[in-house]
């Protein structure tokens, strides 16, 4: 029996400590002290967040095996100009990445396993999520014009909410399944 492992990264991990990530957690709010990288001097932004949605995953003939996990990175994170609405913008950043692990999870927790196309079928699938998952970034940043529409803020910051409430079922990243 022959198991393949594979791993997908939105955003490059390579030479990053785990103490500079930090996972996602309703309980865990990001604080000015997470914005550690040097800002980009030529950049207009205010602020930076650095995060990945990361897929690890396995399969051999008979089933596929994946863990998601849904990061911020420290140390490609960074701040100009620290805010309450700022901060509560950049949050918004890293929970627009946590409801697109979650739409990934459930993609791939309704995947149909078939070992001749399995490791296309996972990369169509990580792809399509990202190709949403960035969007809703451009899309974020556009119409709060990076938090300077104070109304279309608390829209987003609502509609974000709302959104990982109806996904909460798939906001837990232990090893999934999936068998023919």
């Amino acid at each position: 029996m022959i198991t393949h492992i594979f791993t997908f990264v939105l955003a490059a991990l390579t030479g990053v400590g785990q103490a500079s990530l930090i996972d996602w957690s309703p309980a865990r709010r990001l604080n000015w002290e997470d914005f550690k990288a040097a800002p980009d001097a030529a950049s207009t932004n205010a602020a930076l967040t650095s995060s990945s949605i990361n897929v690890e995953f396995g399969y051999d003939d008979e089933e596929l095996s994946f863990t998601i996990n849904c990061r911020f990175d420290k140390t490609k994170s960074w701040v100009k100009v620290k805010t309450n609405d700022i901060l509560l913008h950049e949050q918004g950043h890293f929970d627009i990445a946590e409801l697109h692990a979650r739409k990934l999870n459930q993609a791939l927790k309704g995947y149909r396993f078939n070992a001749k196309t399995v490791s296309d079928d996972v990369n169509r699938i990580y792809d399509s999520v990202m190709v949403l998952h960035h969007a809703a970034q451009n899309e974020y940043d556009k119409e709060t014009d990076f938090s300077r529409k104070k109304d279309k803020q608390l829209i987003w910051q609502k509609k974000i909410s709302d959104n990982l409430q109806d996904l909460k079922a798939f906001g837990s990243y232990g090893t999934k399944t999936t068998q023919k």
